[in-house]
C-alpha cells in the first residue's frame, strides 16, 4: 500500500458532512494543534535493503549477526516519547532489540529513509469470522486467516474479535506466538453472551470459558427500544462466572446507566460508546476510580446509514486495493439501499454518532483510557479500511494526532493486557508499519502505508 492524501483534515471536510459541519470552530482548533506537533513530510526516496556492514562503533556488545536494522527513518514508538531521528530499529527472532544510534556489525540493513515507523494498530474490538477472505477460499481457518492478513495490509497487527470468531481462531491463536507469524494476532472472546436467564447466561459463559476465551463478552442493548435487553440476574451470572475464572468481560452498551451500573458490576471494558446522552461527571468520575477502558467504535454508527446513498470512498484507492468485491456490490445493491434509506433506525443512528463523539470528547479530555476499536468485521464493515475511518471520526471528535496514536497502541495494547505489543520497546515483538508521510502532523497520514511487519517479517500487500 502507498496512498497518501496528502491533506490535513480541514474545518468542514468530513467525510460525513451532513453530521459535522456545525463542528467548524472545533476542526479549526484541531488543525491549529495538528500544525503544531510535527513537520510535513520529508520527500519519500526507494527502500533499499543492503547487505552492506557498516563499521562497527563498539557500543553494542552484542554481535549484529542475525539481527536487522531499519535505518533512516523517524520512529515514533508508541509511549508518547517524542518521534526520533537518526536512530535505527533494531529487530531479531521477531522481536525488537531496541532502537539504537549505532548498528552492529553484521546486521542485515534495510533503508526506510525518508520514511515513518510507528507501532501496528490495536483493534481492541473487531470481529473475526472468515467473512473478508477471498471468495475462492473454501477452508476455515484459512478463511480467518484471510481475515487476519486483511487487517495487518492496513496496519491493525493485532485484533481482539469480541464474538462470532469460528473454532478455528483457537487454534491459530495459539500458534501466533511465533517469530514466523506474517497476519495480525487475534484474541478470542467466543459467543456473545446474552441470555434470557441467568441460567441461560451461565451456560454460554461457562461453554466459552471451557474453550479458553482470553475475554468474555456480554451484550446489554435493546436495538433502540425493538428488543428486550439482557436482564440484570443473567449479567451478574455471566460476570461472576468470568470472575471465578480470572477472565475479563466486555461489555455491549448504548446507554448511560447501563454503562455505569454494568461498571459496578465489575465489566472490565466499555465496549461501544454511551450513545443515549451526555455523560455525567459521576459518570467519567466512576471510569477513572475503575480504570476501565472505554472503546468508542464510532464508525460502527457509520455503517448503520451510510449505505442509503453511494459513499463516496468507494472511489478512494486505499479502499479499493484491499476491499472486497463481492460486499461492495452486496451494499451497492439498489434494493439493500431502498431498504437503508426507508429504515427508521438509521437517522437514530447518525444522530447517536454525533452524542458518540461529543461524550469522546469529554472521556479523553477528563484522562479516562479510550482504547482504539472499531467493531469492523461484520457485514458492511469493511475490515481495515474502517480503522482509518475511525482515525477520521476521532479527529473530528477533536482528539490530537498524539491522542489517536496512543488509543491505538500502547493504550489499546494496556487495555487488552498484552505486554508484547503496543509499543516499540525492547522485548516486544517487531509489529511496526512503513508509512511516507508523518501521521504525528497529519492523522490522514495513516493512509500512506507502504509495508507493515508482523514478529519482523512482512505482510504480503496482495
Amino acid at each position: 500500500m502507498c496512498y497518501q492524501t496528502g491533506n490535513t483534515i480541514e474545518a468542514g471536510s468530513s467525510i460525513y458532512p451532513e453530521i459535522i459541519m456545525f463542528r467548524q470552530t472545533l476542526f479549526i482548533a484541531s488543525v491549529l494543534s495538528l500544525a503544531a506537533c510535527g513537520s510535513g513530510t520529508p520527500e519519500a526516496t526507494t527502500p533499499d535493503i543492503s547487505s552492506a556492514e557498516p563499521e562497527a562503533s563498539g557500543s553494542i556488545p552484542q554481535p549484529g549477526i542475525g539481527a536487522v536494522a531499519y535505518t533512516g527513518a523517524v520512529i515514533w514508538d508508541g509511549t508518547g516519547s517524542a518521534m526520533q531521528q537518526g536512530s535505527a530499529l533494531l529487530v531479531r527472532d521477531g522481536r525488537i532489540e531496541g532502537i539504537v544510534a549505532d548498528v552492529p556489525a553484521g546486521a542485515e540493513i534495510v533503508d526506510l529513509s525518508g520514511r515513518f515507523i510507528v507501532p501496528g494498530f490495536v483493534n481492541a474490538h473487531g470481529h473475526v469470522s472468515g467473512r473478508w477472505a477471498d471468495d475462492g477460499v473454501t477452508d476455515t481457518a484459512d478463511k480467518v486467516r484471510g481475515d487476519l492478513s486483511l487487517y495487518a495490509r492496513y496496519g491493525v497487527t493485532t485484533v481482539l474479535s469480541l464474538g462470532g470468531a469460528p473454532a478455528e481462531t483457537f487454534s491459530i491463536r495459539d500458534a501466533q506466538d511465533s517469530a514466523e507469524l506474517a497476519h495480525a494476532r487475534v484474541y478470542v472472546a467466543g459467543e456473545v453472551v446474552a441470555g434470557n436467564t441467568a441460567e441461560e447466561a451461565s451456560a454460554v459463559a461457562a461453554a466459552n470459558l471451557n474453550n479458553g476465551v482470553d475475554w468474555l463478552k456480554l451484550r446489554v442493548d435493546d436495538n433502540l427500544g425493538s428488543g428486550s435487553k439482557m436482564p440484570w440476574d443473567a449479567v451478574q451470572a455471566a460476570i461472576s462466572a468470568a470472575k471465578a475464572a480470572n477472565v475479563p468481560v466486555a461489555t455491549h452498551i448504548f446507554y448511560m446507566d447501563d454503562a455505569s451500573r454494568l461498571l459496578a458490576m465489575g465489566t472490565g471494558l466499555i465496549a461501544h460508546s454511551v450513545r443515549d446522552r451526555q455523560v455525567t461527571d459521576e459518570f467519567v468520575q466512576a471510569m477513572l476510580d475503575s480504570g476501565v477502558c472505554y472503546v468508542p467504535t464510532l464508525v460502527r454508527e457509520v455503517s448503520t446509514f451510510v449505505y442509503a446513498d453511494r459513499p463516496d470512498w468507494f472511489d478512494d484507492p486505499f479502499f479499493l486495493e484491499g476491499a472486497k468485491r463481492s460486499e461492495i456490490d452486496r451494499v451497492s445493491d439498489p434494493e439493500f439501499r431502498a431498504r437503508i434509506a426507508a429504515s427508521p433506525s438509521a437517522g437514530a443512528y447518525r444522530d447517536a454518532l454525533v452524542q458518540a463523539q461529543d461524550n469522546l470528547r469529554i472521556l479523553v479530555g477528563s484522562g479516562v483510557p479510550v482504547a482504539f476499536g472499531t467493531d469492523s468485521g461484520p457485514a458492511g464493515r469493511f475490515i481495515g479500511y474502517f480503522e482509518h475511518m475511525e482515525f477520521d471520526l476521532m479527529a473530528e471528535a477533536g482528539l490530537t494526532t498524539r491522542e489517536i496514536l496512543m488509543s491505538a497502541t500502547s493504550v489499546a495494547a494496556s487495555c487488552l493486557d498484552l505486554d508484547d505489543v503496543g509499543t516499540l520497546e525492547a522485548g516486544k515483538w517487531a509489529d511496526f508499519v512503513v508509512m511516507t508521510g508523518n501521521p504525528i502532523a497529519d492523522i490522514s497520514a495513516t493512509r500512506s502505508i507502504e509495508r507493515v511487519f508482523v514478529a519482523g517479517n512482512a505482510v504480503d500487500s496482495n
